[in-house]
């Protein structure tokens, strides 16, 4: 396989999951007896351009289907650092009633819901079918598509160049890469900005963020390998910020290289200067990620096959991506985690893929009162623990298994 944004061969593993399906791939009670598509996860490294990436066994349209379980807005934390995102950007950017805001991977309309609050025209890109519908019962204007070049012409045409594009959490999950960023230098106005938030390589590999790897995932993002693929396609990174969001994120900003352009903040040599100290841009910077998830992974058996030896009930909290990854490769089944609770009811009533633990509503938490809660999402543990803070008048206590096994 060749690189996705450069072409280069790709020479260097960064890490063998085995296989499993894919991890959005939640299972209908009725299709229990059916086989699911289970394909490798493994990750490389491409050491011209040093863009993180999957091996391709998955199309994007398989994975982004009308049966699509993910919606933002189930979760209050990010609804939170979207109203908030909001606010920062009509403040820095000065937007009106006479702009344009696009935003790409709009979701259920978690974010656009507070442009449109603003009186600020706006307009969401969804390609998949459930999360658009849900926005549109926002009074959201939604196009089910796939961003690229040609998505980009065709809203130019209808008038909707724009003055701020925003992606949250998409641009690692695109395949195409390069007809992704390129279609944001063809739909922003000369003076637009755009907005990249993803979580940050240095925090997952500084965190043994392995269960963040999986097949949706196509890219795993350095500012290093963002700003070469930026200038590939006609775009200049001119400011970068840290957050705390999905374990640690970066929002990137950038701007058309043949706009008006704003002068490049310091914050963009610094992150360059932080990764390159890291040393990502070393082969050896790769290695300690696999020896990290075998860790991790016996160390939730040696968890779970204890609490069952002692007669203790585990049971998980969000059924989430990531906590499917990490269910998969340590081969968890409802012997030793016996259901997962999860606040979306699209996921409620269906199985995880690969474990297929069934997914049931927070409710039953309070009904079983289990010794232990494994919250799959970690980066929310705190959200978590006080949605179900009940748990500790049982004498039950919090469990996360990344990046080392902790029982709170």
């Amino acid at each position: 396989m060749n690189c996705r944004g450069c072409a280069a061969p790709l020479s260097l593993p960064l890490i063998d999951l085995g296989t499993s399906p894919p991890s959005n791939a939640y299972v209908h009670a009725d299709r229990l007896e059916q086989a699911e598509n289970w394909v490798p996860l493994k990750v490389a490294v491409c050491q011209q351009c040093w863009l993180v990436q999957t091996e391709d066994y998955t199309s994007a349209d398989s994975l982004f289907d009308a049966e699509y379980a993910y919606f933002s807005s189930f979760s209050s934390t990010w609804l939170a650092h979207a109203e908030r995102y909001v606010a920062e950007m009509v403040e820095r950017f000065g937007l009106t009633a006479d702009s344009r805001v696009v935003e790409v991977a709009a979701n259920d309309g978690y974010l656009l819901q507070y442009v449109a609050g603003r009186g600020i025209p706006c307009l969401g890109v969804e390609p998949t079918r459930s999360t658009a519908q849900a926005a549109r019962e926002k009074g959201l204007d939604i196009r089910e598509l796939f961003f690229g070049r040609d998505t980009a012409a065709q809203l130019k045409s209808e008038g909707w160049g724009a003055d701020l594009m925003a992606a949250n959490n998409v641009l690692a999950h695109v395949p195409d890469i390069n007809d992704f960023l390129g279609g944001f230098a063809a739909l922003l106005k000369p003076t637009g900005v755009a907005t990249f938030e993803f979580p940050q390589l240095l925090t997952l590999m500084a965190g043994a963020q392995f269960d963040t790897l999986y097949h949706e995932h196509y890219s795993y993002l350095s500012l290093t390998a963002v700003q070469t693929l930026c200038e590939r396609n006609g775009l200049e990174v001119f400011d970068v910020s840290q957050l705390s969001t999905h374990g640690g994120s970066l929002r990137v900003f950038v701007q058309r290289k043949d706009g008006e352009r704003r002068p490049v903040q310091p914050a963009v040599q610094q992150q360059l200067q932080a990764e390159l100290d890291a040393g990502v841009k070393t082969p050896e910077y790769y290695a300690t990620l696999a020896p990290a998830a075998e860790r991790i992974k016996h160390e939730l058996l040696r968890f779970l096959l204890q609490a069952k030896a002692d007669g203790k009930r585990v049971v998980g909290y969000g059924a989430a991506a990531k906590g499917n990854t990490l269910l998969n490769y340590a081969g968890v089944k409802p012997d030793l985690l016996a259901w997962v609770a999860d606040a979306n009811p699209h996921k409620q009533g269906k199985f995880l893929p690969g474990s297929r633990i069934p997914i049931v509503a927070p409710a039953q938490i309070d009904i079983e009162k289990p010794d232990y809660v494994l919250v799959l999402p970690w980066n929310l543990l705190h959200e978590v623990s006080q949605q179900l803070a009940q748990v500790r008048q049982w004498d039950g206590r919090f469990v996360i298994a990344v990046p080392e096994l902790k029982v709170l």
